[in-house]
């Protein structure tokens, strides 16, 4: 009977001491050291996560760009928003990372070129549409602020099926990693 109880104890020996722990106030910025395993996460694991956390972040770095844009259509031009400076692709935040960290991370999938002459495109038409709203020509404006919207939804995507690719691809590396390591014990 008793070894059932140890079984189908509530309270094991590590949540005792994580009760123990917790009740020590003084030991907060510590980590037991009979607990570090439980916070261990692997190379791949971590920086997959991270490219992860980074699309995220990127996705909503670009959707900026349309309000800014629809602003200055509206007359509330930003005097950031310089074609000479927003034709390059590598000026906003996603374009920088794109071609630097994301190539790094990403540039393998085929998704990503897709994306990288995506936002390109994008880059162009924020330009030129700078240029028409200056210009005065606000119907050639409004044409390219359509293609603008089209073309950041075409990104918005492209960006999800990358951060799906690597979490399918993930996936797939340890279901391989677990076949490996059986053939290996039988």
């Amino acid at each position: 009977m008793s070894i059932i109880k140890r079984l189908f104890s509530t309270t094991d020996s590590s949540t005792s001491r994580r009760r123990a722990a917790a009740q020590r106030p003084e030991d907060w910025s510590t980590v037991p050291s009979l607990l570090a395993s439980e916070l261990m996460a692997f190379g791949d694991e971590v920086s997959r996560l991270s490219v992860e956390f980074d699309i995220e972040a990127l996705i909503v770095s670009h959707e900026r760009w349309l309000p800014w844009l629809w602003h200055a259509f509206e007359g509330q031009v930003d005097e950031q928003l310089r074609p000479e400076v927003i034709c390059d692709d590598r000026s906003s935040e996603l374009g920088a990372w794109l071609h630097d960290a994301g190539r790094k991370a990403l540039g393998h999938l085929p998704t990503y070129d897709m994306l990288l002459l995506r936002n390109r495109y994008f880059h162009l038409k924020a330009a030129e549409l700078i240029t028409l709203i200056e210009q005065g020509e606000m119907g050639d404006a409004e044409r390219t602020f359509r293609q603008c919207e089209h073309a950041s939804r075409q990104i918005v995507l492209l960006l999800k099926e990358l951060k799906r690719g690597l979490v399918r691809s993930a996936a797939s590396g340890s279901a391989t990693a677990r076949k490996v390591a059986q053939n290996t014990r039988s």
